[in-house]
């Protein structure tokens, strides 16, 4: 009776929708975030460092580890045409013109007409049931497309696999921000990323083998023993996702021990954030296209995915025109994979020992112009020197996943993310449907128009990047006013991303100078699960 009494008054001090800065504070349309009334209704709950640390690696067996294997897959699948080509799929399949860059961004363009449905779904559906039904269409369209010979059948095939795909980026992004705190988002993000570079491993050796293995039949071609092994490894893992992944910490069912549950929800206070609530919030989604973050960030997402489309689609018919044979071409795209994980460990461990995002992120997209400069300067007459750029410039791999964690770190409340995380996913989609048309079949195989354009891209982003560092501490600076005036130190420090040996510590500093000038150090956290935007949320702190 007393936990229900709780949570009843709770409800009703956040239905008051107290007065900010003069205005109305808005409180999640009237509706907690699920977390908050899991809280209330608990009560309050002390533990131990030891026991968060547990529910920490139950959470990373149980969310982190499937999306891992989700986002391996899904890499297969999708760059199985990447290794179809170096297989001749263009001449089995009869493909003239432009029509093999349009197998390429015909994915996107699916993914781009899907975001809407994709972004309601995510706050509508719960999301465990919503990735593992996309994840066995796609599955099955892939084996699907082994069976096709001709454009109008493999353009239906990749169509569907944008469609189905669409939503896996937007649920893991919502996923981590759901799960972790923004000190370990970063890391988790690495993770699932790292997952899809060893995909850019396995899959060429992989590749290798069925080409081998189906190489003097006359029943399966390589390109279509390459889909139906692919599509097929992917269908058997949807059981094993199924059974793994959870819909959100108040549900999770490998979190029913002792405290479990309620040391996952009050541990993510930090971020500000919330955690998932169920209700669309208009409000909300008007906020995020007024916010000049959203723009810029799409922006940046723009010219990060052009370049890797093309480089996606067109890696392996480079070195393949760098006068490798078939398999050998093939087998050289695997080091890719390496590349790409190195690149992400070195830059994720440069991140959060530096704790300055955007210094690494634009230090990035350094590596890749110089690359890209390389292929169109050096000779042809030197087919190993031109390979060392094409490596080089496949440092492009760690861009992409610092940006994602960059912005995740920088947004609030449940609607807001997944509508700008869907923006910026649209703006993904134009760069990847781009980015296959500028490498023009007559320039095969220097396709320097390409190589330009993505210059052009890469050096745009890095423009972005600083102005980006310089608008977010702008922000911050407009935040310590209205801190203040709630009786908040002013030079209040981001807990949310401190490693937990400094936040102990951090903390009862904060609390003793709080006590000392009386004020209330639980005021710290009064807004953490109201589903507030980062806008909304006088407490919240942008990461630089």
């Amino acid at each position: 009776m007393e936990d229900k009494k709780y949570a009843e008054e709770h409800i009703e001090g956040i239905n008051d929708a107290p007065v900010l800065d003069g205005k109305k504070k808005h409180t999640a349309n009237r509706q907690l975030d699920e977390a908050a009334e899991y809280l209330a209704q608990a009560g309050p709950v002390e533990y131990t460092a030891e026991e968060r640390n547990a529910v920490i690696r139950k959470i990373d067996l149980f969310v982190c580890v499937p999306m891992c294997m989700t986002y391996f897959l899904q890499q297969l699948d999708k760059s199985s045409l990447s290794y179809a080509a170096v297989f001749n799929i263009q001449e089995e399949a009869h493909l003239v013109g432009s029509q093999y860059s349009w197998l390429t961004s015909v994915v996107y363009i699916a993914q781009l007409c899907l975001q809407p449905v994709s972004s309601y779904a995510l706050i509508a559906f719960p999301i465990k049931y919503w990735v593992t039904f996309n994840m066995l269409a796609w599955s099955i369209v892939t084996v699907c497309t082994g069976a096709t010979k001709n454009f109008a059948g493999l353009v239906t095939c990749r169509l569907l696999l944008g469609i189905f795909e669409a939503t896996i980026l937007p649920s893991f992004i919502f996923l981590t921000q759901m799960w972790y705190t923004r000190r370990e988002q970063s890391f988790r993000t690495i993770a699932y990323q790292t997952a899809n570079s060893l995909a850019a491993i396995l899959g060429p050796i992989m590749s290798f083998g069925i080409g081998k293995a189906t190489e003097n039949s006359t029943k399966v071609k390589e390109y279509q023993g390459i889909f139906f092994f692919i599509g097929g490894v992917s269908c058997a893992f949807v059981p094993i996702i199924f059974f793994m992944l959870p819909n959100s910490p108040t549900t999770a069912k490998f979190l029913r021990k002792g405290n479990d549950r309620v040391i996952a929800i009050d541990r993510l206070k930090e971020n500000q954030t919330g955690t998932k609530s169920s209700k669309w919030k208009w409000n909300q989604v008007w906020e995020t296209y007024k916010d000049p973050k959203t723009y810029i960030w799409a922006a940046m997402y723009f010219c990060t995915s052009l370049p890797s489309g093309g480089f996606g689609a067109f890696g392996g018919l480079v070195v393949k025109g760098l006068g490798f044979t078939s398999f050998k071409a093939i087998l050289m795209q695997a080091p890719t994979g390496a590349i790409a994980i190195v690149a992400l460990l070195v830059t994720i461990f440069l991140t959060n020992q530096f704790r300055a995002r955007w210094v690494i992120i634009a230090g990035c997209v350094v590596p890749p112009i110089a690359g890209a400069v390389g292929l169109i300067r050096v000779s042809r007459s030197d087919p190993y020197a031109l390979l060392a750029c094409y490596y080089v410039a496949q440092t492009l791999a760690a861009i992409q996943p610092l940006l994602y964690s960059w912005a995740n770190l920088n947004q609030a409340g449940s609607t807001k993310r997944v509508v700008v995380f869907a923006t910026m996913f649209v703006a993904q989609c134009v760069g990847n449907i781009v980015g296959p048309q500028v490498y023009l079949k007559r320039e095969q195989p220097y396709y320097h128009t390409g190589l330009y354009v993505d210059i052009g891209c890469w050096s745009t982003l890095f423009l972005l990047i600083v102005f980006m560092r310089f608008y977010l501490n702008r922000l911050n600076k407009k935040q310590i006013p209205r801190r203040v005036a709630l009786g908040l130190p002013a030079d209040l420090k981001d807990m949310s991303i401190m490693p937990y040996d400094e936040l102990e510590a951090y903390k009862t500093e904060l609390a003793n100078k709080m006590n000392a000038a009386g004020l209330d150090s639980s005021k710290l956290y009064e807004n953490a699960f109201d589903d507030m935007t980062d806008y909304e949320n006088p407490y919240f702190i942008y990461v630089l």
